[in-house]
């Protein structure tokens, strides 16, 4: 149905029901506005929700913007030391082997601090969940480069845009884990409109599911708007996001049921 907006309606809007995820403790946040972390854990609760395992769900957070997030959240959480959430939730799993386990990490804090860790967990077949919100760049910190900063986009300590010669290539690191030969589920999501948001859900839901059944290391990517870090005005973020990270970190399943999409 078309809706005239060319005048005030007639009647004032009305709440029809309540949209908050029942694992949201609130939908207040203390984050920038146009961020897309928010919406990104929004998905990923909705997807605990969904396949029952609220009450045998922790999760072990690291160092970040999202940290903040961790008062909104209505489940057991374990907090890590920056870039060690991957170590801490295999220890966690190891000893709870029923429960539904995943980290809750950032670029910066999984693909500078915590490379290492992230890769021996899926090396090793960990039976998992890592969650990365990939924005390219330390928002906490203000905005500096990451691993994964696109060639050519600008940050705090790239200013003229990230160059390969001299700060070198980003680290694709959805396609790094998902040919390691423990990984069960790879996939890269996007939050930058509302099929990206319903796909990334899907995924959770897909990684999640993967892990209940055994299959080892599961990995879910979500690219995040984070306008404030790349110095463009709040409404530019999601077109950024799907222009300059969306470019280069291509969205959609890279690994399904220990295989390889496409291979």
């Amino acid at each position: 149905m078309k809706i005239d907006t060319s005048s005030p309606p007639e009647r004032a809007a009305r709440k029809t029901g309540d949209f908050a995820s029942a694992l949201q403790l609130t939908t207040d946040h203390d984050l920038c506005p146009g961020c897309g972390e928010p919406v990104a854990l929004r998905a990923l609760l909705d997807a605990v929700e969904s396949l029952g395992l609220a009450q045998r769900a922790i999760g072990v957070v690291g160092i970040g913007c999202y940290t903040a997030l961790t008062s909104l959240i209505d489940l057991d959480l374990v907090q890590a030391l920056h870039g060690r959430a991957p170590s801490v939730a295999t220890g966690a799993k190891r000893m709870r082997p029923d429960t539904l386990l995943f980290t809750l990490q950032g670029d910066g804090d999984m693909v500078n601090e915590g490379l290492q860790e992230v890769i021996h967990t899926a090396a090793r077949g960990e039976n998992l969940t890592c969650v990365l919100l990939n924005n390219g760049v330390f928002g906490e910190t203000g905005g500096h480069m990451t691993a994964t900063t696109v060639l050519g986009q600008r940050t705090k300590n790239s200013l003229e845009g990230r160059d390969a010669s001299y700060h070198g290539h980003p680290i694709l690191i959805g396609d790094l884990l998902a040919r390691l030969g423990g990984t069960g589920y790879v996939a890269r999501g996007s939050v930058h409109d509302a099929a990206g948001v319903a796909r990334t859900r899907r995924y959770f839901e897909r990684a999640f599911e993967s892990q209940m059944r055994g299959e080892g290391f599961s990995f879910v990517e979500v690219l995040t708007m984070c306008p404030t870090g790349w110095f463009v005005p709040t409404r530019e973020g999601p077109g950024y996001l799907d222009e300059v990270l969306g470019s280069v970190h291509v969205t959609g399943e890279l690994k399904v049921d220990g295989r390889l999409v496409g291979a």
